[in-house]
């Protein structure tokens, strides 16, 4: 497994190639997936953690079925661009990850993700209840449409666009 910059992961996506994007928590990890064409996110089941080992498997699961070819992983940036503990030990799952496959990781500034997440939530008039159960993979279907349009924006440079 690799860990690309966003840059990079442009040019080793196939046209149709799927992308997951990953809200690491410390209690669920949320889960979005990219259309073929790469322009929507959409929401997952989260994986509820237990012990690494057990939510690796979990999630090289769901990449199988789904035939995810890369991830892109928020990375909790703190507001004044410092990296904290949910930084580190994000970094440290994606270097246990790199054990167990060759799907290639993008880390993506998730700063206000969950917050976004939350007010869509509210303005769909989601009861507190479901909020809770939906926040996780709601802030990964963030973090992943922010990935797809920057994606989405080195394609067209490439090919002489704006």
């Amino acid at each position: 497994m690799t860990i690309l910059a966003i840059e990079d992961l442009a040019t080793h996506l196939a046209a149709g190639d799927l992308v997951a994007g990953l809200d690491l928590g410390t209690t669920t990890i949320g889960l979005s997936l990219s259309d073929r064409g790469r322009r929507f996110a959409t929401p997952r089941p989260v994986i509820a953690r237990k012990k690494f080992t057990l939510d690796a498997e979990l999630l090289l699961a769901f990449a199988a079925k789904d035939e995810v070819k890369a991830f892109v992983i928020g990375l909790p940036i703190n507001m004044d661009g410092s990296q904290g503990p949910r930084a580190q030990a994000t970094r440290a799952f994606v270097r246990n990850m790199e054990q167990k496959t060759e799907i290639p990781f993008a880390f993506w500034d998730e700063r206000l993700s969950t917050v976004a997440a939350e007010r869509a939530l509210i303005e769909m008039d989601v009861s507190r209840k479901k909020r809770s159960e939906r926040i996780d993979s709601a802030a990964a279907s963030f973090i992943l449409q922010g990935a797809l349009d920057r994606l989405s924006s080195i394609a067209r440079a490439s090919e002489g666009g704006f």
